[in-house]
Protein backbone atom coordinates (compact mmCIF):
# COMPACT_ATOMS: atom_id res chain seq x y z
CA UNK A 1 0.00 0.00 0.00
CA UNK A 2 3.29 2.43 0.83
CA UNK A 3 4.28 1.87 -2.85
CA UNK A 4 0.84 2.45 -4.33
CA UNK A 5 0.30 5.64 -2.42
CA UNK A 6 4.06 6.71 -3.43
CA UNK A 7 3.49 6.32 -6.93
CA UNK A 8 -0.09 7.91 -6.76
CA UNK A 9 1.57 11.32 -4.73
CA UNK A 10 4.07 11.20 -7.55
CA UNK A 11 1.89 11.20 -10.25
CA UNK A 12 -0.38 13.17 -8.70
CA UNK A 13 1.33 16.29 -7.54
CA UNK A 14 4.00 16.33 -11.22
CA UNK A 15 0.52 16.37 -13.10
CA UNK A 16 0.08 19.63 -10.76
CA UNK A 17 2.80 20.98 -11.61
CA UNK A 18 2.38 20.70 -15.21
CA UNK A 19 -1.35 22.13 -15.01
CA UNK A 20 -0.17 25.20 -12.90
CA UNK A 21 3.01 25.73 -14.76
CA UNK A 22 3.95 29.65 -15.84
CA UNK A 23 3.79 30.67 -19.74
CA UNK A 24 7.05 30.55 -21.15
CA UNK A 25 7.52 34.40 -20.89
CA UNK A 26 5.81 35.24 -17.93
CA UNK A 27 8.36 36.12 -15.23
CA UNK A 28 5.89 36.94 -12.71
CA UNK A 29 4.11 33.99 -12.26
CA UNK A 30 7.13 31.76 -12.65
CA UNK A 31 9.35 33.41 -9.34
CA UNK A 32 5.90 34.64 -7.38
CA UNK A 33 3.02 32.95 -8.79
CA UNK A 34 1.54 36.33 -9.29
CA UNK A 35 0.89 36.58 -5.54
CA UNK A 36 -2.07 35.07 -6.37
CA UNK A 37 -2.51 32.61 -3.24
CA UNK A 38 -4.86 33.55 -0.43
CA UNK A 39 -3.12 34.30 2.92
CA UNK A 40 -4.43 30.59 4.25
CA UNK A 41 -2.93 28.97 1.32
CA UNK A 42 0.52 30.63 0.97
CA UNK A 43 0.58 30.22 5.07
CA UNK A 44 0.37 26.59 4.56
CA UNK A 45 2.78 26.60 1.48
CA UNK A 46 5.42 28.68 3.77
CA UNK A 47 4.84 26.28 6.84
CA UNK A 48 5.32 23.49 4.33
CA UNK A 49 8.43 24.86 3.26
CA UNK A 50 9.70 25.50 6.83
CA UNK A 51 9.10 22.12 7.73
CA UNK A 52 11.34 19.92 5.75
CA UNK A 53 11.81 16.39 6.11
CA UNK A 54 15.14 16.92 8.29
CA UNK A 55 12.97 18.76 11.02
CA UNK A 56 10.10 16.00 10.79
CA UNK A 57 12.47 12.88 11.02
CA UNK A 58 15.22 14.74 12.52
CA UNK A 59 13.49 16.41 15.40
CA UNK A 60 11.32 13.52 16.01
CA UNK A 61 14.75 11.18 16.49
CA UNK A 62 15.84 13.74 19.20
CA UNK A 63 12.60 13.81 21.07
CA UNK A 64 12.92 10.03 20.82
CA UNK A 65 16.10 9.82 22.36
CA UNK A 66 16.39 12.58 24.25
CA UNK A 67 13.26 14.20 25.51
CA UNK A 68 13.41 17.25 27.22
CA UNK A 69 15.98 18.39 24.93
CA UNK A 70 14.28 17.55 21.84
CA UNK A 71 11.16 19.49 22.24
CA UNK A 72 12.84 22.50 23.26
CA UNK A 73 14.66 22.31 19.74
CA UNK A 74 11.34 21.64 18.64
CA UNK A 75 10.12 24.68 20.12
CA UNK A 76 13.13 26.57 18.81
CA UNK A 77 11.76 25.52 15.53
CA UNK A 78 8.17 27.42 16.36
CA UNK A 79 9.97 30.53 18.18
CA UNK A 80 12.23 31.14 14.63
CA UNK A 81 9.22 31.58 12.71
CA UNK A 82 7.86 33.93 15.04
CA UNK A 83 11.11 35.43 15.01
CA UNK A 84 11.04 36.00 10.43
CA UNK A 85 7.16 37.12 11.50
CA UNK A 86 7.53 39.99 13.79
CA UNK A 87 11.16 41.40 12.21
CA UNK A 88 11.40 40.24 8.65
CA UNK A 89 8.78 39.59 7.01
CA UNK A 90 7.23 42.87 5.80
CA UNK A 91 10.45 44.52 5.32
CA UNK A 92 11.37 41.44 3.23
CA UNK A 93 8.60 41.79 1.26
CA UNK A 94 8.87 45.29 0.52
CA UNK A 95 12.52 45.50 0.06
CA UNK A 96 12.39 42.36 -2.46
CA UNK A 97 10.49 41.27 -5.40
CA UNK A 98 11.85 37.66 -6.68
CA UNK A 99 15.12 36.91 -4.16
CA UNK A 100 16.96 37.91 -1.42
CA UNK A 101 19.34 39.21 -3.59
CA UNK A 102 16.78 41.77 -4.85
CA UNK A 103 15.90 42.42 -0.77
CA UNK A 104 20.27 43.03 -0.51
CA UNK A 105 20.77 45.23 -3.66
CA UNK A 106 17.76 47.36 -3.09
CA UNK A 107 20.12 49.53 -1.26
CA UNK A 108 22.99 48.61 -2.68
CA UNK A 109 23.01 48.07 -5.92
CA UNK A 110 25.77 45.59 -7.54
CA UNK A 111 27.03 42.24 -9.40
CA UNK A 112 28.95 41.50 -6.23
CA UNK A 113 25.90 42.02 -3.97
CA UNK A 114 23.70 39.69 -5.53
CA UNK A 115 26.81 37.10 -6.42
CA UNK A 116 27.27 36.87 -2.71
CA UNK A 117 23.97 36.37 -2.07
CA UNK A 118 23.60 33.69 -4.61
CA UNK A 119 27.03 32.26 -2.94
CA UNK A 120 25.73 32.05 0.12
CA UNK A 121 21.69 30.95 -0.98
CA UNK A 122 23.55 27.56 -2.62
CA UNK A 123 25.84 27.14 0.26
CA UNK A 124 23.00 27.27 2.81
CA UNK A 125 20.82 25.04 1.02
CA UNK A 126 22.60 22.48 -1.27
CA UNK A 127 23.14 20.52 2.28
CA UNK A 128 19.75 20.64 3.20
CA UNK A 129 19.21 18.80 0.08
CA UNK A 130 21.55 16.40 0.63
CA UNK A 131 20.30 15.38 3.73
CA UNK A 132 17.20 15.04 2.34
CA UNK A 133 18.09 12.83 -0.42
CA UNK A 134 20.30 10.99 0.95
CA UNK A 135 17.94 10.03 3.89
CA UNK A 136 14.88 8.65 1.06
CA UNK A 137 17.04 6.15 -0.06
CA UNK A 138 17.10 4.62 3.35
CA UNK A 139 12.98 6.05 4.23
CA UNK A 140 12.09 4.00 1.69
CA UNK A 141 13.93 0.53 2.37
CA UNK A 142 12.62 0.87 6.13
CA UNK A 143 8.91 0.86 5.03
CA UNK A 144 9.03 -0.92 2.02
CA UNK A 145 11.07 -3.53 3.23
CA UNK A 146 13.73 -3.97 0.68
CA UNK A 147 17.59 -3.88 1.17
CA UNK A 148 20.68 -3.13 -1.24
CA UNK A 149 23.18 0.23 -2.08
CA UNK A 150 21.89 0.21 -5.55
CA UNK A 151 18.25 -0.16 -4.73
CA UNK A 152 18.50 3.03 -2.13
CA UNK A 153 21.00 4.55 -4.68
CA UNK A 154 18.06 4.80 -7.59
CA UNK A 155 15.65 5.80 -5.04
CA UNK A 156 17.72 8.73 -4.89
CA UNK A 157 18.09 9.18 -8.40
CA UNK A 158 14.43 8.86 -9.03
CA UNK A 159 12.94 11.04 -6.60
CA UNK A 160 16.11 13.87 -7.20
CA UNK A 161 14.51 14.03 -11.14
CA UNK A 162 11.22 14.32 -9.76
CA UNK A 163 12.27 16.99 -7.54
CA UNK A 164 13.96 18.83 -10.57
CA UNK A 165 10.85 18.50 -12.13
CA UNK A 166 8.52 20.35 -9.77
CA UNK A 167 10.94 23.18 -9.92
CA UNK A 168 11.25 23.80 -13.61
CA UNK A 169 7.77 22.84 -14.76
CA UNK A 170 5.85 24.66 -11.72
CA UNK A 171 7.80 27.26 -10.55
CA UNK A 172 6.58 29.11 -7.32
CA UNK A 173 2.99 28.02 -7.76
CA UNK A 174 3.48 24.57 -8.92
CA UNK A 175 5.68 23.63 -5.67
CA UNK A 176 2.97 25.66 -3.09
CA UNK A 177 0.26 23.75 -4.25
CA UNK A 178 2.72 20.68 -3.50
CA UNK A 179 4.10 22.06 -0.67
CA UNK A 180 -0.01 22.85 0.83
CA UNK A 181 -0.98 19.11 0.30
CA UNK A 182 2.04 18.04 2.16
CA UNK A 183 1.11 20.00 5.34
CA UNK A 184 -2.44 18.91 5.23
CA UNK A 185 -1.69 15.28 4.70
CA UNK A 186 1.34 15.51 7.22
CA UNK A 187 -0.93 17.32 10.13
CA UNK A 188 -4.28 15.71 9.36
CA UNK A 189 -2.56 12.07 9.51
CA UNK A 190 0.05 13.26 12.61
CA UNK A 191 -2.77 14.44 14.66
CA UNK A 192 -5.26 11.28 14.42
CA UNK A 193 -1.39 9.06 14.92
CA UNK A 194 -1.11 11.94 18.30
CA UNK A 195 -4.25 11.10 19.72
CA UNK A 196 -4.39 7.08 18.89
CA UNK A 197 -1.01 7.53 21.45
CA UNK A 198 -2.85 9.58 23.99
CA UNK A 199 -5.62 7.02 23.92
CA UNK A 200 -3.26 4.23 24.40
CA UNK A 201 -2.62 5.73 27.96
CA UNK A 202 -5.84 7.05 28.86
CA UNK A 203 -5.54 10.64 27.74
CA UNK A 204 -2.97 11.27 30.25
CA UNK A 205 0.03 12.88 28.77
CA UNK A 206 1.53 12.53 32.58
CA UNK A 207 1.22 8.85 32.03
CA UNK A 208 2.73 9.14 28.04
CA UNK A 209 6.31 11.05 29.44
CA UNK A 210 6.54 9.05 32.41
CA UNK A 211 6.15 5.57 30.09
CA UNK A 212 8.98 7.19 27.98
CA UNK A 213 11.36 7.99 30.60
CA UNK A 214 10.68 3.95 32.04
CA UNK A 215 11.23 3.34 27.88
CA UNK A 216 14.46 5.64 27.45
CA UNK A 217 16.87 3.37 30.05
CA UNK A 218 17.62 6.60 31.65
CA UNK A 219 15.03 7.36 34.06
CA UNK A 220 14.39 11.17 34.84
CA UNK A 221 17.01 12.23 33.06
CA UNK A 222 15.10 11.82 29.69
CA UNK A 223 12.69 14.47 31.00
CA UNK A 224 15.27 16.63 32.12
CA UNK A 225 17.82 19.10 30.49
CA UNK A 226 21.21 18.72 28.89
CA UNK A 227 20.85 14.98 28.14
CA UNK A 228 21.74 15.47 24.52
CA UNK A 229 24.96 17.57 25.01
CA UNK A 230 26.00 15.17 28.02
CA UNK A 231 29.04 13.99 26.27
CA UNK A 232 30.30 17.58 25.50
CA UNK A 233 32.79 19.68 27.90
CA UNK A 234 30.13 22.61 27.96
CA UNK A 235 26.47 20.92 27.85
CA UNK A 236 25.27 24.03 29.05
CA UNK A 237 26.91 26.24 26.55
CA UNK A 238 25.88 23.49 23.83
CA UNK A 239 22.30 24.20 24.35
CA UNK A 240 21.82 27.48 24.39
CA UNK A 241 23.94 27.65 21.43
CA UNK A 242 22.38 25.21 19.63
CA UNK A 243 18.65 26.69 20.20
CA UNK A 244 20.38 29.60 19.23
CA UNK A 245 21.44 28.83 16.01
CA UNK A 246 18.51 27.13 15.19
CA UNK A 247 15.81 30.06 15.92
CA UNK A 248 18.23 32.59 14.24
CA UNK A 249 19.05 30.37 11.02
CA UNK A 250 15.88 28.52 10.75
CA UNK A 251 14.29 32.01 9.88
CA UNK A 252 16.37 32.84 7.33
CA UNK A 253 16.68 30.63 5.27
CA UNK A 254 16.17 31.44 1.20
CA UNK A 255 13.73 28.55 0.43
CA UNK A 256 11.51 30.31 3.67
CA UNK A 257 12.20 33.29 2.80
CA UNK A 258 11.37 33.31 -0.96
CA UNK A 259 7.70 32.91 0.17
CA UNK A 260 6.98 36.21 1.55
CA UNK A 261 7.34 37.95 -2.31
CA UNK A 262 4.36 36.10 -2.72
CA UNK A 263 2.28 38.05 -0.77
CA UNK A 264 0.36 41.02 -2.90
CA UNK A 265 0.89 43.55 0.53
CA UNK A 266 1.62 43.74 3.88
CA UNK A 267 -1.36 42.55 5.00
CA UNK A 268 -1.47 39.78 3.08
CA UNK A 269 2.19 38.56 4.81
CA UNK A 270 0.77 38.80 8.14
CA UNK A 271 -2.29 37.00 7.38
CA UNK A 272 -0.15 34.60 6.03
CA UNK A 273 2.42 34.32 8.33
CA UNK A 274 -0.59 34.20 11.34
CA UNK A 275 -1.58 30.75 9.62
CA UNK A 276 1.89 29.67 9.09
CA UNK A 277 2.91 29.67 12.69
CA UNK A 278 -0.49 28.28 13.72
CA UNK A 279 0.57 25.27 11.56
CA UNK A 280 3.66 24.87 12.88
CA UNK A 281 2.60 25.07 16.32
CA UNK A 282 0.65 22.07 15.75
CA UNK A 283 3.43 20.30 13.92
CA UNK A 284 5.66 20.92 17.12
CA UNK A 285 2.65 19.02 19.15
CA UNK A 286 1.96 16.18 17.02
CA UNK A 287 6.12 15.60 16.82
CA UNK A 288 6.48 15.94 20.16
CA UNK A 289 3.59 13.36 21.35
CA UNK A 290 4.47 10.87 18.68
CA UNK A 291 8.07 11.16 19.64
CA UNK A 292 7.53 10.46 22.79
CA UNK A 293 4.97 7.99 22.04
CA UNK A 294 7.80 6.56 20.39
CA UNK A 295 10.32 6.10 23.14
CA UNK A 296 7.07 5.27 25.72
CA UNK A 297 5.95 1.95 23.39
CA UNK A 298 9.13 0.87 21.05
CA UNK A 299 12.27 1.85 23.69
CA UNK A 300 14.64 3.80 23.00
CA UNK A 301 17.52 1.08 22.63
CA UNK A 302 15.10 0.01 19.59
CA UNK A 303 14.94 3.12 18.07
CA UNK A 304 18.59 4.05 17.83
CA UNK A 305 19.19 0.31 17.26
CA UNK A 306 17.54 0.68 13.31
CA UNK A 307 18.77 4.64 13.12
CA UNK A 308 21.47 5.91 15.93
CA UNK A 309 20.37 9.07 14.67
CA UNK A 310 16.23 7.94 15.09
CA UNK A 311 15.22 9.24 11.93
CA UNK A 312 13.14 6.22 11.88
CA UNK A 313 11.22 7.06 15.19
CA UNK A 314 7.99 9.42 13.29
CA UNK A 315 7.36 6.40 11.78
CA UNK A 316 7.72 3.98 14.46
CA UNK A 317 5.74 5.83 16.79
CA UNK A 318 3.46 6.09 14.36
CA UNK A 319 3.03 2.22 13.66
CA UNK A 320 3.21 1.24 17.43
CA UNK A 321 0.28 3.47 18.01
CA UNK A 322 -2.38 0.84 16.51
CA UNK A 323 -1.50 -2.15 18.85
CA UNK A 324 -0.57 -5.92 17.72
CA UNK A 325 -3.59 -5.75 15.52
CA UNK A 326 -3.61 -3.54 12.91
CA UNK A 327 -7.27 -2.96 11.33
CA UNK A 328 -7.54 -2.01 7.60
CA UNK A 329 -8.20 1.44 8.52
CA UNK A 330 -5.29 1.86 10.67
CA UNK A 331 -2.97 0.18 7.90
CA UNK A 332 -4.78 2.97 5.41
CA UNK A 333 -3.74 5.46 7.89
CA UNK A 334 -0.30 4.35 8.22
CA UNK A 335 0.18 4.41 4.56
CA UNK A 336 -1.30 7.95 4.59
CA UNK A 337 1.47 8.84 7.32
CA UNK A 338 4.31 7.17 4.97
CA UNK A 339 2.96 9.24 2.28
CA UNK A 340 2.77 12.25 4.20
CA UNK A 341 6.36 11.95 5.08
CA UNK A 342 7.70 10.88 1.31
CA UNK A 343 5.90 13.74 -0.27
CA UNK A 344 7.59 15.71 2.34
CA UNK A 345 11.06 14.68 0.92
CA UNK A 346 9.92 15.58 -2.36
CA UNK A 347 8.09 18.94 -1.62
CA UNK A 348 11.24 19.78 0.49
CA UNK A 349 14.17 19.87 -2.02
CA UNK A 350 11.73 20.61 -4.53
CA UNK A 351 11.40 24.31 -2.85
CA UNK A 352 14.88 24.71 -2.31
CA UNK A 353 16.05 23.47 -5.75
CA UNK A 354 13.44 26.16 -6.79
CA UNK A 355 14.84 29.00 -4.34
CA UNK A 356 18.90 27.98 -5.84
CA UNK A 357 17.90 28.19 -9.27
CA UNK A 358 15.80 31.46 -8.73
CA UNK A 359 19.07 33.01 -7.24
CA UNK A 360 21.15 31.51 -9.57
CA UNK A 361 19.21 32.44 -13.13
CA UNK A 362 17.67 36.11 -11.80
CA UNK A 363 20.98 37.14 -9.36
CA UNK A 364 24.16 35.96 -11.34
CA UNK A 365 23.15 35.38 -15.18
CA UNK A 366 20.22 37.89 -15.88
CA UNK A 367 22.34 41.06 -14.25
CA UNK A 368 24.85 40.06 -17.18
CA UNK A 369 22.69 42.03 -19.68
CA UNK A 370 21.24 44.54 -19.84
CA UNK A 371 17.79 43.97 -21.24
CA UNK A 372 17.30 40.29 -21.11
CA UNK A 373 13.89 38.80 -22.08
CA UNK A 374 11.62 37.06 -19.86
CA UNK A 375 11.49 34.23 -21.91
CA UNK A 376 15.12 33.80 -21.69
CA UNK A 377 15.37 34.38 -18.04
CA UNK A 378 12.69 31.84 -17.54
CA UNK A 379 14.87 28.98 -19.63
CA UNK A 380 18.11 29.60 -17.66
CA UNK A 381 15.85 29.61 -14.08
CA UNK A 382 15.00 25.73 -15.60
CA UNK A 383 18.46 25.26 -17.09
CA UNK A 384 19.25 26.16 -13.33
CA UNK A 385 17.81 23.78 -11.58
CA UNK A 386 19.32 21.27 -13.81
CA UNK A 387 22.42 22.81 -12.23
CA UNK A 388 21.67 22.64 -8.96
CA UNK A 389 19.54 19.09 -8.97
CA UNK A 390 22.09 17.16 -10.68
CA UNK A 391 25.22 17.91 -8.62
CA UNK A 392 22.94 17.84 -5.52
CA UNK A 393 21.95 13.86 -6.85
CA UNK A 394 25.08 12.75 -6.92
CA UNK A 395 26.68 14.06 -3.81
CA UNK A 396 23.57 12.28 -1.98
CA UNK A 397 24.60 9.27 -3.32
CA UNK A 398 28.04 9.63 -1.68
CA UNK A 399 27.33 10.19 1.60
CA UNK A 400 24.13 8.48 2.20
CA UNK A 401 25.64 6.00 4.14
CA UNK A 402 27.50 8.45 6.83
CA UNK A 403 26.11 10.84 9.74
CA UNK A 404 23.69 13.53 7.92
CA UNK A 405 23.70 15.64 11.13
CA UNK A 406 26.46 17.56 10.08
CA UNK A 407 24.94 18.77 7.02
CA UNK A 408 21.85 19.95 8.77
CA UNK A 409 24.02 21.93 11.34
CA UNK A 410 25.86 23.46 8.89
CA UNK A 411 22.78 24.74 6.81
CA UNK A 412 21.27 26.39 9.80
CA UNK A 413 24.65 28.01 10.64
CA UNK A 414 25.67 29.10 7.31
CA UNK A 415 21.79 30.94 7.62
CA UNK A 416 22.29 32.07 11.55
CA UNK A 417 25.91 33.55 11.25
CA UNK A 418 25.49 35.45 7.97
CA UNK A 419 22.05 35.63 6.12
CA UNK A 420 20.84 36.82 9.43
CA UNK A 421 23.00 39.61 10.18
CA UNK A 422 22.66 40.55 6.66
CA UNK A 423 19.25 40.84 6.35
CA UNK A 424 19.32 43.15 9.75
CA UNK A 425 21.54 45.01 9.21
CA UNK A 426 20.29 45.64 5.31
CA UNK A 427 17.01 46.38 6.21
CA UNK A 428 16.90 48.50 9.50
CA UNK A 429 21.14 49.84 9.50
CA UNK A 430 20.99 53.23 8.12
CA UNK A 431 24.68 53.82 7.67
CA UNK A 432 25.05 49.65 6.37
CA UNK A 433 27.52 50.01 3.26
CA UNK A 434 28.35 47.30 0.35
CA UNK A 435 31.03 46.80 2.36
CA UNK A 436 29.89 45.71 5.22
CA UNK A 437 27.52 43.61 3.54
CA UNK A 438 29.89 41.74 1.32
CA UNK A 439 31.86 41.42 4.67
CA UNK A 440 28.93 39.94 6.66
CA UNK A 441 27.92 37.08 4.05
CA UNK A 442 31.79 36.30 3.63
CA UNK A 443 33.07 36.54 7.08
CA UNK A 444 29.94 34.82 8.66
CA UNK A 445 30.01 32.10 5.95
CA UNK A 446 33.69 31.86 5.89
CA UNK A 447 33.75 31.37 9.71
CA UNK A 448 31.26 28.76 9.52
CA UNK A 449 33.04 26.65 7.27
CA UNK A 450 36.28 27.36 8.76
CA UNK A 451 35.17 25.73 12.38
CA UNK A 452 32.38 23.32 11.44
CA UNK A 453 34.92 20.43 10.76
CA UNK A 454 36.07 20.89 14.37
CA UNK A 455 33.13 20.12 15.80
CA UNK A 456 31.66 16.79 17.67
CA UNK A 457 29.30 16.27 14.90
CA UNK A 458 32.05 15.61 12.03
CA UNK A 459 34.41 13.25 14.00
CA UNK A 460 35.57 12.06 17.52
CA UNK A 461 32.44 10.33 18.31
CA UNK A 462 30.67 6.91 17.38
CA UNK A 463 27.91 8.92 15.90
CA UNK A 464 29.83 11.56 14.10
CA UNK A 465 30.48 12.00 10.05
CA UNK A 466 33.81 10.09 10.58
CA UNK A 467 33.74 7.71 13.43
CA UNK A 468 37.12 6.71 12.87
CA UNK A 469 38.62 9.70 12.77
CA UNK A 470 39.18 12.14 15.50
CA UNK A 471 40.18 15.76 14.19
CA UNK A 472 37.70 17.61 17.03
CA UNK A 473 39.38 20.37 18.55
CA UNK A 474 35.78 22.74 18.69
CA UNK A 475 33.89 21.53 22.18
CA UNK A 476 30.59 22.46 20.74
CA UNK A 477 28.21 21.07 18.25
CA UNK A 478 27.30 24.05 16.52
CA UNK A 479 29.45 27.27 15.17
CA UNK A 480 27.02 29.48 16.44
CA UNK A 481 29.03 30.32 19.62
CA UNK A 482 31.68 32.25 17.57
CA UNK A 483 30.09 32.00 14.27
CA UNK A 484 26.88 34.63 14.88
CA UNK A 485 28.85 37.30 16.81
CA UNK A 486 31.93 37.46 13.92
CA UNK A 487 29.10 37.52 11.21
CA UNK A 488 27.53 40.51 13.16
CA UNK A 489 31.32 41.94 14.27
CA UNK A 490 32.34 41.89 10.36
CA UNK A 491 29.47 43.64 9.05
CA UNK A 492 30.25 46.47 11.65
CA UNK A 493 33.73 46.33 11.04
CA UNK A 494 33.12 46.19 7.01
CA UNK A 495 31.03 49.87 7.38
CA UNK A 496 33.49 51.21 9.69
CA UNK A 497 36.15 51.01 7.13
CA UNK A 498 34.30 51.92 4.60
CA UNK A 499 34.46 55.78 5.65
CA UNK A 500 32.44 58.20 6.74
CA UNK A 501 31.40 59.57 3.42
CA UNK A 502 30.21 56.34 2.24
CA UNK A 503 28.28 55.43 5.09
CA UNK A 504 26.80 59.01 4.94
CA UNK A 505 25.70 58.14 1.93
CA UNK A 506 24.70 54.78 2.38
CA UNK A 507 22.36 56.83 5.23
CA UNK A 508 21.02 58.73 3.05
CA UNK A 509 19.67 56.39 0.44
CA UNK A 510 18.10 54.33 3.25
CA UNK A 511 16.54 57.40 4.62
CA UNK A 512 15.27 57.92 0.84
CA UNK A 513 13.33 54.13 1.10
CA UNK A 514 13.32 53.59 4.42
CA UNK A 515 8.92 54.27 4.33
CA UNK A 516 9.28 51.65 1.33
CA UNK A 517 11.43 49.29 3.20
CA UNK A 518 9.29 49.15 6.64
CA UNK A 519 5.61 50.44 6.01
CA UNK A 520 5.59 49.37 2.47
CA UNK A 521 5.11 53.40 1.56
CA UNK A 522 5.51 53.02 -2.17
CA UNK A 523 4.60 50.05 -3.88
CA UNK A 524 7.26 47.51 -6.52
CA UNK A 525 7.25 48.62 -9.84
CA UNK A 526 6.38 52.57 -8.85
Amino acid sequence: MSLVGFTAVATVTLLLCVMTGPDRDDLDEFYTGYSSLSPMRNGLAIAGDYISAATVLGTGGVIALFGYDGVVLALSTALSLLLLMFLLAEPLRNAGRFTMGDALARRMPGRGVRIAACAVTIAALLPLMLVQLAGTGQLLAFVLGFSGESLETGCIIGLGVLMISYAAIGGMKGTALIQILKIVMLLGSGTVVAALILNRFGWDPGALFDAAADGSGVGPAFLNSGLQFAGGPHPEADMITSQLTVVLGGACLPHVTMRMYTASCARQVRRSMSWAVSSVALFVLVITLVGVGATALVGRAAIAGIDPQGNTAFLLGSRAAFGAEVSTAETFLFTTVTTAVFLTLLASVGGMILACANSLAHDVFATRVQEMSPRREMTLARVSALAIGIPAIILATLVQHRSLQPLVTLSFCLGASAIAPALVYGLFWRRYTRAGLLSTLIGGSLAVLLLMPGTNLVSGSPVSAFPDADFNWFPFTTTGLVSIPLGFACGWLGTMLSGRREAEEQRRHYEAVEGWILAGAVRRGE
